[in-house]
């Protein structure tokens, strides 16, 4: 019978009790339970601190013609309970064209005792339902009437203006979701391979979305080429943000991603609920992420062609290039790649 050494009878200390513990495969493990939990909350809460019961904040409107427009205006602020920023048009045409730059939600023409409220579902589906709503409420308590019209409706097909937040919340997360993949299963990859592969699936990815969603599905009549365009650019600038976090935070590159582009960039895209009627610091700060980004330039080519902003596109190059040059210049730090050595020089 063999007996035990000294060394295998003692007890060990907590410190070496700690030491094989952070050794071990536990310790990811245990920190990923918990980032899963607060990952699984925080996500449920930020969409519903957003989406769930939107309000509208800062509404602006078109005013033309002559009439009681401070009355009515009030009144209309009273029963949303916001604020309506009225601003006076020298004629209905100019309030119109400010409308298709969306510049305005709405058009409250004015005649004498009469109105009319033209609004505008394809600038902000959300805010014309609560102006459809509160407007011929708001116009019998000052006493004048009001005709209430949709001069920019949705695509029969897509009655809620939903299907553009879907197709972008599909590119944003199947560009990171890449990425990801990209780094577990062809790992080697250089730098300028990853590049390439990511760039690949996002032109491939979004031609497929825009693809099923119009000429499969039919739910959207897309302006095919632009919109395949800002899908492939959203899918690419998000495989290229996780790349950068990747770079920057090894193995943890999930959590400011998912954070950056899930948590706050979606819920505060105004694709799901208009800008307008979003707590104010998401209204403020969703148009500068790659998300709200997307949402816009696909929102203005599909419904406002013609009036497309260069805004958008400036946000969605300028954070692929950010996060292209952080890989680039430290892809040392990277946790993939192959180095390459001669045949020959090999052991």
């Amino acid at each position: 019978m063999a007996h035990l050494t000294p060394e295998h009878a003692r007890r060990r200390t907590p410190a070496e009790h700690w030491a094989a513990f952070r050794e071990s495969p536990f310790v990811p493990a245990v920190v990923l339970l918990f980032i899963l939990a607060a990952a699984a909350g925080l996500f449920a809460g930020s969409y519903c601190y957003a989406l769930a019961n939107p309000v509208p904040h800062h509404v602006p409107v078109a005013v033309t013609g002559h009439g009681q427009s401070n009355h009515f205006t009030r009144s209309i602020d009273k029963r949303l309970d916001a604020s309506l920023s009225v601003h006076p048009y020298s004629s209905y045409a100019a309030a119109r064209r400010a409308v298709e730059q969306q510049k305005e939600f709405a058009v409250l023409d004015l005649q004498g005792t009469r109105a009319t409220l033209d609004v505008a579902a394809a600038a902000g589906a959300s805010v014309a339902r609560l102006l459809v709503e509160a407007a011929p409420v708001a116009g019998r308590e000052v006493g004048v009437p009001v005709q209430v019209r949709d001069i920019k409706p949705l695509q029969s097909s897509d009655p809620q203006g939903l299907a553009i937040f879907y197709i972008s919340l599909a590119a944003v997360i199947i560009g990171f979701v890449g990425a990801i993949q990209l780094s577990v299963h062809a790992r080697a990859l250089n730098a300028g391979e990853r590049i390439a592969f990511i760039a690949a699936y996002a032109v491939l990815g979004g031609f497929t979305i825009c693809a099923i969603v119009d000429w499969l599905l039919g739910v959207l009549d897309l302006p095919f080429k632009e919109s395949w365009a800002i899908l492939a650019l959203t899918m690419f600038c998000s495989g290229m943000v996780f790349t950068m976090f990747n770079t920057l935070v090894g193995r943890w590159a999930m959590i400011p991603t998912w954070g950056l582009m899930v948590l706050i960039g979606n819920p505060s895209s105004g694709g799901a609920v208009s800008w307008p009627l979003l707590p104010s610091p998401l209204g403020a700060i969703g148009r500068w992420l790659p998300p709200g980004a997307s949402v816009n330039a696909q929102h203005t080519a599909i419904y406002f062609g013609g009036h497309q902003h260069v805004l958008p596109f400036v946000i969605l190059a300028v954070w692929t290039l950010v996060a292209t040059t952080v890989f680039v210049v430290w892809r040392h730090r990277h946790p993939g790649g192959r180095t390459k050595t001669p045949a020959h020089a090999a052991p």
